[in-house]
C-alpha cells in the first residue's frame, strides 16, 4: 500500500509549498521513490498558468504530475453536498501521480477568506487517502515567548481539526521562517535586521514538542537570501525603463538602499547584490555606481526615479561600468511612492525562478531531521540513485574525511563563493592560491566573510619553494632554473606542485582557464598511475530516475581497444567510489554480433580485453544504446546479457560519439551533467568548463575529494 502525505499548514503565509517540496526533496535524497500531487489547485481558474508548485516539480524533477482539480470546482461540489464525489476525482489525481512511487506527497490548500470549505477540503483528503499529515506553523510576532505560545495554539487548533483520536495520522510538523519578525516574514524584499537573534537559541524545540505532543520533524530558519527576487521580476512589477542593453536582469536583489545622502555617506550601501534606488537627477550616485562596478562589486542594480536620466554624455562615459552586467533602470514615479511599491512586490517564488525554488528546496531539505521522518514511515526504499541522492551522497562523503583542495584561480569570484561553501558545509579544506587582497576584495564584494577551512596564499611568495623540486621532477626534460621560475609563474603550475609533493589532496581549475592548461601540468608532474597507459573522463549524467556514467566525452580523440578497455576498467572504479553500481555497457552501433566493421570489431576486442583484465565487474558489448538503457529493447537485442536493459556506466568508442551523446542528452532533455572528472592519473585534477556556475565548482570539489580519499584508501590497501 502507498503511503501519503499530507502536508497541511496551520494558517496563511506559513510556506506550505516550500516545506512541502523541501520535504519531498529531503526523502528523494535517501534514495527512496517519491511522488508529488496537488490534487487541487490554489487559485480559482487554472487556466491562467500551472500551479507553481506542480510547474516546479514537473521542471525540476522531471516528474509528470497531474493538472489539478479547480478550487472553483472543488467549492461547488463541497457547497452541494458532492464531498463523495470530489474525493474520487481526489484519489484519482493522486493515484496518476504515484503509480511507481513508494510515498506520495500531497501539498494541501492554504486558508482563504473567501473559501469557507479549505479546512474542511484538507480533512476530507487526509481521511479519503488514509493519508498522514504533516503540519506547517510559521509565526512572525516580536518577542520569541509570544512566537512560541502562537505555534503551540496554531498546531493544537489544528490537530484538533484532523482529529486527535486519530493521532497517529499526525506524522509531525515543522517549523518555518524561524527567527524572522514580523517585517520580516512579510516581506517581498530582504530584510535584514541586526538585533534579531535566531529562535533556537530562545526555544528548546523538545520542550516545545512536548507542549503540543507532536513529533516535531524540523525547524527552518528565516533566511533573507532565499527571499531574494530577480531583478527582471522587479523590472515587471514596476514597470520600468530599462536603460541599458547589456543589462544583466538576472542579478537577484539581497538588499535595497534608497540613497538620497551625499556620495562619502552612502559608500558604504555599495554591496554585492544591493538595489539602489535614488532620484534620477543625482549622477553623483549614479557614477559612485558605476565606480563600484568597475570594482568589481556586482550591484543588483540602480533605479533612478522621478523619470530623470542620466544625459547621453554620461551614459557613453560609464559604458565600461555598463558593460559589465550592472542594470540601469528609470521610473516615472518618485522615491517615496517607488519605495511603497517594492515592498508590494509578491513575495512567492516565480514559476520561471527554478534556480531560486532549487535553493529553497535544499535549504528546508537540510532542516528536516531526515532521520525521524524515516522512523515514522514505513516504507522500504526503492534501490536507486537519484540525482538528489547522488548529489547529497558526494557532500556526505567528502565531509567524511575532509581533504585539502587547491583552486589556482583563487581570485575568482566563483571559485572564491564556491571555496566559502565548501567550508560551511564541511566539504573540503580549500587553498585559494591569489594575493590575499584580491580575495578580500573579491569576498566582500559578495558580502561574504572568508572562513577558517579556506586559506590564502600568495603564489609569488611561495614559488620558489617549488622551483628545485620542478628541475627535479623534469631533470629528463633538461628544465633550467630560469625556466623552471618562469613556469611556476602560473599558479595552475605551484597548485599541480603542491599536488605532486603532496602537501594539498586534489585540484581543481578551469573556470578561467582551458583544459590543456589545467591537464598538462598534471600529466607532466603528476603522471598516470602505474596500472593506467592514459587520463579519461567521465560525466555524472543526473537523469530524472538516477545518476548514469558516460566515458570518454573530454578527453581521447579515437581510443584504441586497449586503451578503450582501460577507459571501461577506471569508469568500473570510479562507479565504485561514488556509490553507483557498475554495469557497463560498450556502445557501438551495432549489438552482439549483428553487425560488421572495423569499428565494432574494436568494441568487441576491447570488451574482451576489459572482462579479462577485472573479470569482477560486469562488463558487455558491443550494445547499442538502446539496447542497453532500455530493458524491453534489450529483451529482443541482447536477451542473454547481464548488462543490457540496464547499464550504468556507457563507454563510447571515441570522443566524436561520446562529446555528442552527452551533449545532446544534457541539452535535449535539460539533463544536469556533473563533470568531465578525470580519470588514471595518480592523484585526483579536475577540470571546470569556463561557463561553470559556483554550484558546479562546489560539486566538483566534491567529487576531487572523494577521488583522493578513494586513492588514499586504494594506497594503503595495497601497502598492507
Amino acid at each position: 500500500m502507498k503511503q501519503t502525505i499530507l502536508v497541511a499548514p496551520t494558517g496563511y503565509e506559513t510556506g506550505v509549498t516550500s516545506i512541502c517540496l523541501g520535504l519531498f526533496h529531503a526523502l528523494d535524497k535517501q534514495g527512496i521513490k517519491v511522488a508529488f500531487c496537488k490534487p487541487i489547485a490554489q487559485g480559482n481558474d487554472t487556466a491562467k498558468g500551472v500551479e507553481p508548485s506542480v510547474s516546479f516539480i514537473r521542471q525540476i524533477k522531471k516528474l509528470p504530475v497531474p493538472e489539478p482539480i479547480t478550487l472553483q470546482q472543488s467549492v461547488q461540489l463541497m457547497a452541494q453536498g458532492k464531498s463523495d464525489d470530489l474525493m474520487e476525482l481526489v484519489v484519482d489525481k493522486v493515484n496518476q501521480a504515484g503509480e511507481d512511487a513508494d510515498v506520495i506527497i500531497i501539498e494541501g490548500l492554504v486558508p482563504q477568506d473567501d473559501s469557507p470549505f479549505i479546512h474542511k477540503i484538507n480533512t476530507s483528503i487526509a481521511n479519503s487517502l488514509d493519508s498522514q499529515v504533516v503540519l506547517v506553523a510559521a509565526e512572525g510576532a516580536e518577542k520569541s515567548q509570544q512566537r512560541a505560545q502562537a505555534w503551540v495554539n496554531q498546531l493544537k487548533v489544528t490537530a484538533n481539526v484532523y482529529g486527535q483520536s486519530k493521532e497517529a495520522n499526525i506524522l509531525g510538523f515543522v517549523l518555518n521562517k524561524v527567527g524572522a519578525n514580523k517585517q520580516q516574514s512579510k516581506s517581498a524584499l530582504p530584510i535584514e535586521v541586526s538585533d534579531n537573534q535566531p529562535i533556537e537559541q530562545n526555544l528548546d524545540l523538545a520542550v516545545f514538542e512536548s507542549k503540543v505532543s507532536i513529533a516535531c520533524l524540523g525547524a527552518v530558519p528565516y533566511s533573507h537570501q532565499l527571499i531574494a527576487p530577480r531583478l527582471c521580476d522587479l523590472v515587471k512589477h514596476l514597470n520600468c525603463v530599462v536603460l541599458n542593453d547589456a543589462a544583466d536582469l538576472n542579478r537577484r536583489i539581497n538588499n535595497v538602499s534608497i540613497c538620497a545622502r551625499t556620495v562619502v555617506n552612502m559608500v558604504d550601501s555599495l554591496k554585492a547584490g544591493a538595489l539602489i534606488v535614488t532620484p534620477g537627477d543625482r549622477d553623483d550616485i549614479f557614477l559612485a555606481c558605476c565606480s563600484a562596478a568597475l570594482s568589481g562589486i556586482p550591484l543588483a542594480g540602480i533605479i533612478l526615479t522621478g523619470g530623470y536620466q542620466p544625459a547621453p554624455k554620461l551614459l557613453n562615459m560609464c559604458q565600461n561600468a555598463l558593460a559589465t552586467g550592472l542594470p540601469v533602470m528609470s521610473v516615472e514615479e518618485n522615491t517615496f511612492n517607488t519605495a511603497i511599491s517594492l515592498n508590494q512586490l509578491n513575495p512567492h517564488v516565480p514559476v520561471d525562478d527554478l534556480q531560486r525554488m532549487e535553493l529553497v528546496m535544499q535549504y528546508v531539505a537540510e532542516h528536516i531531521d531526515v532521520a525521524k521522518l524515516a522512523n515514522r514511515i514505513d516504507v522500504k526504499r526503492h534501490i536507486r540513485l537519484s540525482p538528489a541522492a547522488f548529489r547529497h551522497s558526494l557532500i556526505s562523503k567528502a565531509a567524511k574525511q575532509k581533504q585539502r583542495i587547491v583552486l589556482p584561480e583563487g581570485d575568482e569570484i566563483r571559485t572564491v563563493e564556491a571555496a566559502i561553501i565548501c567550508a560551511q558545509k564541511g566539504i573540503a579544506d580549500c587553498i585559494l592560491l591569489a594575493e590575499p587582497e584580491k580575495v578580500s576584495m573579491v569576498a566582500n564584494s559578495l558580502s561574504l566573510t572568508l572562513p577558517d577551512g579556506v586559506t590564502v596564499m600568495n603564489p609569488a611568495s611561495i614559488s620558489e619553494q617549488y622551483v628545485a623540486p620542478l628541475m627535479e621532477m623534469r631533470k629528463h626534460k633538461g628544465v633550467t632554473e630560469a625556466q623552471a621560475v618562469e613556469m611556476l609563474e602560473d599558479p595552475v603550475v605551484i597548485g599541480t606542485m603542491m599536488l605532486a609533493l603532496e602537501q594539498v589532496d586534489g585540484l581543481v581549475s578551469g573556470a578561467v582557464n582551458t583544459t590543456a592548461n589545467t591537464v598538462r601540468p598534471a600529466l607532466q608532474l603528476i603522471k598516470t598511475k602505474p596500472e593506467s597507459s592514459i587520463v579519461s573522463s567521465i560525466f555524472f549524467m543526473c537523469l530524472p530516475d538516477q545518476v548514469l556514467i558516460y566515458g570518454d566525452c573530454a578527453i581521447n580523440p579515437d581510443p584504441t581497444a586497449e586503451q578503450l578497455a582501460e577507459i571501461a576498467c577506471q569508469a568500473g572504479d570510479s562507479a565504485l567510489a561514488f556509490g553507483i553500481e557498475p554495469k557497463i555497457a560498450m556502445i557501438s552501433y551495432s549489438t552482439g554480433s549483428s553487425g560488421h566493421g572495423q569499428d565494432v570489431e574494436k568494441v568487441k576486442l576491447a570488451t574482451e580485453l576489459a572482462k579479462a583484465k577485472r573479470p569482477d565487474l560486469l562488463i558487455d558489448g558491443p550494445l547499442q544504446y538502446d539496447a542497453a538503457s532500455v530493458a524491453s529493447v534489450a529483451k529482443s537485442k541482447a536477451p542473454n546479457s547481464p548488462v543490457a536493459g540496464q547499464a550504468t556506466v556507457f563507454v563510447f568508442p571515441d570522443l566524436n560519439t561520446g562529446n555528442t551523446t552527452y551533449k545532446a542528452v544534457q541539452r535535449s532533455a535539460n539533463v544536469v551533467s556533473i563533470g568531465p572528472m578525470l580519470q588514471g592519473l595518480r592523484k585526483p585534477v579536475n577540470d571546470l568548463s569556463r561557463g561553470a556556475l559556483v554550484e558546479d565548482i562546489v560539486y566538483t570539489i566534491a567529487l576531487t575529494a572523494i577521488q583522493a580519499q578513494f586513492e588514499r584508501s586504494n594506497g594503503q590497501n595495497q601497502t598492507h
